[in-house]
Order: C-alpha cells, then structure tokens, then sequence
C-alpha cells in the first residue's frame, strides 16, 4: 500500500505538473516573460540617464542664456540712460570719438602701440 500510494502520488504531481505547463506555457514563456521583463528595467533606466544628462545639458543652457539676459539688461539700461540725455550733441561727440575714433582738427590722440 505504501508503494501503491508514493507512485500514485509520483502520477499525481506529474498531472498537475504537466496541466500548470500547459496553463502558463511552460518553461520557453517563462523565459520570455523574464527576459522581456528585463528589457523593460534596461530601458527605463537608459531612459532615466538620458533625461537626466538632458536636465543638466538644459540647466547650463539657462545659465547661459540668464547671463545674456543681464548683459542685454545692462545695455538696455546705457541706451535709456543715452536716450535720456537732454543734449544729443554730447551723446553724438562721444559716439564719434570713443566708437569711430575721430578728433578735434586741434587736438591730438596718442595711442600705446606696446601692448597688443
């Protein structure tokens, strides 16, 4: 009787066995299910580095671009400041000799040619 129940038992498990297989598909699905499982986690965690160098990229982007904004600030402040002189002569004279470089007929401009 002992014999008789350890083989029934062996036939037993090896039915549900073989019906637990053939529910899930066996050990190939298994495998496809991990691996496509692992797949999924390789590619979110690219995901997740690539949007994080982009966040970097993006944050020195902004810093640039904050950087310009208070160098056009400061020149928009010297052009209302300009605009706002009552003497346009004295805004013109400046302009033509710091920017264009020309003088008086009497006077004389010298230049330090040492430096490069």
């Amino acid at each position: 009787m002992n014999d008789s129940y350890k083989a029934y038992m062996k036939k037993k498990q090896k039915e549900l066995k073989a019906e637990r297989n053939r529910r899930t598909g066996g050990p190939f699905m298994r495998l496809m299910v991990t691996v496509a499982a692992f797949a999924l986690v390789v590619g979110c965690l690219f995901s997740i580095v690539a949007t994080q160098a982009d966040i970097a990229e993006k944050k020195q982007e902004l810093a640039a671009l904050e950087e310009e904004a208070k160098e056009l600030e400061i020149k928009n402040d010297e052009y209302s400041s300009i605009l706002a002189e009552e003497d346009e002569r004295t805004y013109m004279e400046r302009i033509a000799i710091d920017v264009l470089g020309y003088a008086y007929p009497n006077e004389r401009r010298f230049y330090d040619t040492t430096r490069s």
